[in-house]
């Protein structure tokens, strides 16, 4: 019987590569819409929050492109199993010669990894109807001159959980031109109504108390809100109309954050509206709201702006005094 005997460079490949499998079986992919909310056919982002988990007792290493085309993907598909076509973006990305950077990221051993990406970068979402999305993440970076089956979906290729994702048709648009938007709760359309400017407040305090987000936007002005700041203004002004309304809506996920002007993100346990003024086109209403931090209720004086467009008032400025505690 004839032995064959293995090279001690060929050992250690083979080690090599069966430790990198062990490894890469033990780290999760997972994946969740960052700000859930109902997603219609237009530009407006799907943001999807994108995390790997080390399970395993070894740190684990990958490779994270700055363009992330080549590091990430998604598949998208109907719930009759139909792929749907890459975005033209994702597309143009891939094809362009150019050097691909990136960075070798370190994951120790219990710890996570996480980023964020605009789901429409990577999938034509063109027509409503409902879909599955999967991501995968390419730790050695994903190369278009091979195929998938050839070189790119290969065992070390980490796959999401699926998320279900159902894209309406296009906001319908009000008699004065506000687009309508739908309540997450109740699937009823959310029209700006001509309030008063006291009752535009306690509306949007009372949703932020209820956690309904989509409510508590309705009547904030976001274009004059992130305006407010001197940097994002001049930042604003030199976009194009493509760019503002990507800045519009990362304002708004920054708000639901707290990440940024946190003060009127922030849940009061219970307001009062102290004082209301306004003529034809501007108003002030003066809230002191309550917040419970610890055993101790802080005070805060709100003075919210409105302007009225079309008859209909919203939020465009506020400013808070601390009133001390209780």
């Amino acid at each position: 019987m004839v032995k064959h005997r293995l090279s001690p460079f060929l050992v250690f490949i083979l080690f090599f590569a069966l430790s990198g499998l062990a490894e890469g079986s033990q780290v999760s992919l997972s994946i969740r819409y960052h700000d859930m909310r109902i997603f219609y056919i237009d530009s407006n982002p799907i943001w999807v929050q994108i995390t790997l988990t080390n399970n395993g007792p070894n740190p684990y290493r990958f490779r994270l492109a700055d363009e992330r085309a080549f590091s990430l993907d998604f598949d998208v598909r109907t719930t009759t199993n139909r792929p749907v076509e890459a975005a033209d973006i994702l597309v143009r990305r891939r094809t362009t010669s150019q050097q691909v950077f990136f960075r070798d990221i370190l994951i120790e051993a219990g710890e996570s990894f996480s980023f964020m990406e605009n789901l429409r970068d990577y999938a034509l979402l063109d027509s409503s109807g409902a879909f599955v999305v999967q991501a995968r993440i390419y730790p050695e970076l994903f190369r278009p001159e091979l195929p998938v089956s050839a070189g790119n979906f290969t065992s070390d290729v980490l796959e999401s959980n699926r998320l279900s994702l159902n894209v309406r048709p296009p906001h319908l648009i009000g008699p004065d031109g506000v687009p309508l938007a739908l309540d997450v709760e109740t699937n009823a359309v959310l029209v700006r109504e001509r309030l008063p400017p006291d009752d535009v407040i306690s509306y949007t305090l009372s949703a932020r108390q209820r956690g309904q987000w989509e409510r508590f936007f309705l009547y904030l002005d976001l274009e004059s809100m992130l305006a407010r700041d001197p940097y994002r203004r001049r930042q604003w002004l030199a976009e194009s109309e493509e760019g503002r309304q990507r800045m519009v809506d990362r304002y708004r996920m920054e708000l639901q954050d707290a990440t940024i002007d946190a003060d009127i993100a922030t849940i009061p346990a219970n307001f009062t509206i102290e004082r209301t003024v306004y003529g034809p086109e501007e108003g002030t209403v003066t809230v002191m709201q309550f917040f419970r931090v610890g055993n101790f209720t802080e005070r805060k004086r709100y003075t919210y702006y409105l302007r009225r467009r079309d008859n209909i008032w919203t939020i465009v400025d506020y400013s808070v005094v601390n009133m001390g505690t209780e």
